[in-house]
């Protein structure tokens, strides 16, 4: 089982460190996610009165989507940011060409919808060509944004192990669901024989457009690489909400309060985590629908589900074994945020 170094122990999350609470979040970034969000609202609107469609889904689905996301996506790397003042200036410029690149993408996603035609893959006309171009640029250029961020958080001290394991896994992991996107990019060998202007696809093994999950649009006929790149990219969100959840629990759990069982537990989420974004990938790639897993499939998640089970339960057997065996009832300190693992 994998040991993390009792020299991170504690009774407790510090209370003078809330993990939510930074000094210096990235103000543009923030602003950024305020718009998004009353955009995306907007785009319920445009949904419920505008009854046109693009690839058999609501018109306004897909930019009420990417709202939805570059609102969260903003709001966690603004946070991020704040995390390492040692590099402010860097990712302060780092956050400003996000900001540029994400609304040059929405411009791009709305002329789309008011063209009522399609934003990704399109390359029909000069104008949908170029269109599609500039938002290419802008994802990769989002993509590595993200990276330098990365980097940036691996030298930052974040303090509570269980913190710092759950902020740079879930910026790795994050970092590889986005790379995936590339995956779509590649004309399907249909396109290159019967070349109608698009060059790229979300599903594979169908063509993109038949049914769809209701607003999500992931294929229910063939696999759809939107899937991974989901799951993958929310990894920024999710494994800092484990921690988030863990220690609130620890309120009342006393095995929580050890910080070595609160690291442990968060590796246990990220090599599920890591685990589901792979085999969600493996099944798309095989073009398998998310709702129509085969055996195999299913076998496979079984045995991931089972693994993290057994694993946190060891964890927490351990760990209360070992609260139950300290008779001192001596705390230990936090005493740096990069305890091994080995």
């Amino acid at each position: 089982m994998t040991r993390i170094a009792s020299t991170v122990r504690s009774a407790a999350p510090p209370a003078n460190a809330p993990f939510l609470s930074i000094s210096h979040p990235h103000r543009p970034l923030l602003v950024l996610a305020v718009i998004s969000a009353v955009f995306a609202v907007v785009c319920v609107v445009g949904v419920v009165v505008d009854p046109r469609e693009v690839l058999g889904q609501p018109a306004w689905a897909k930019p009420l989507k990417f709202g939805l996301s570059i609102a969260v996506y903003a709001v966690t790397l603004a946070w991020m940011i704040g995390l390492a003042p040692r590099a402010h200036r860097l990712l302060s410029a780092v956050g400003n060409i996000v900001v540029v690149a994400l609304v040059l993408e929405m411009v791009v996603i709305v002329g789309a919808v008011v063209t009522n035609t399609t934003s990704h893959f399109n390359v029909s006309t000069p104008l949908a060509t170029a269109a599609w171009s500039l938002m290419a640029v802008s994802i990769v250029v989002v993509w590595v944004a993200t990276a330098v961020v990365a980097v940036a958080l691996v030298r930052a001290p974040l303090g509570d192990p269980a913190r710092a394991l759950a902020i740079r896994a879930g910026l790795v992991i994050g970092i590889i669901g986005m790379g995936l996107a590339f995956l779509m990019t590649s004309p399907t060998s249909e396109q290159l024989n019967d070349f109608q202007g698009v060059a790229g696809a979300h599903a594979v093994g169908v063509a993109d457009g038949g049914p769809g999950l209701p607003l999500l649009g992931w294929s229910t006929e063939g696999g759809d690489l939107r899937v991974p790149h989901f799951i993958g990219m929310h990894a920024l969100q999710a494994l800092p909400l484990v921690v988030i959840g863990l220690e609130v629990l620890a309120r009342r759990v006393a095995v929580l309060r050890d910080a070595v069982v609160r690291a442990r537990l968060v590796l246990v989420a990220v090599c599920g985590f890591a685990g589901l974004v792979a085999i969600v990938t493996w099944q798309a790639l095989r073009g398998q629908s998310i709702v129509s897993p085969d055996a195999l499939t299913t076998l496979v998640v079984t045995a991931l589900v089972v693994a993290v089970a057994t694993s946190t339960v060891i964890v927490l057997v351990r760990g209360r074994a070992g609260g139950a065996s300290d008779s001192s009832g001596a705390v230990r300190p936090v005493e740096s945020d990069r305890g091994s693992i080995r």
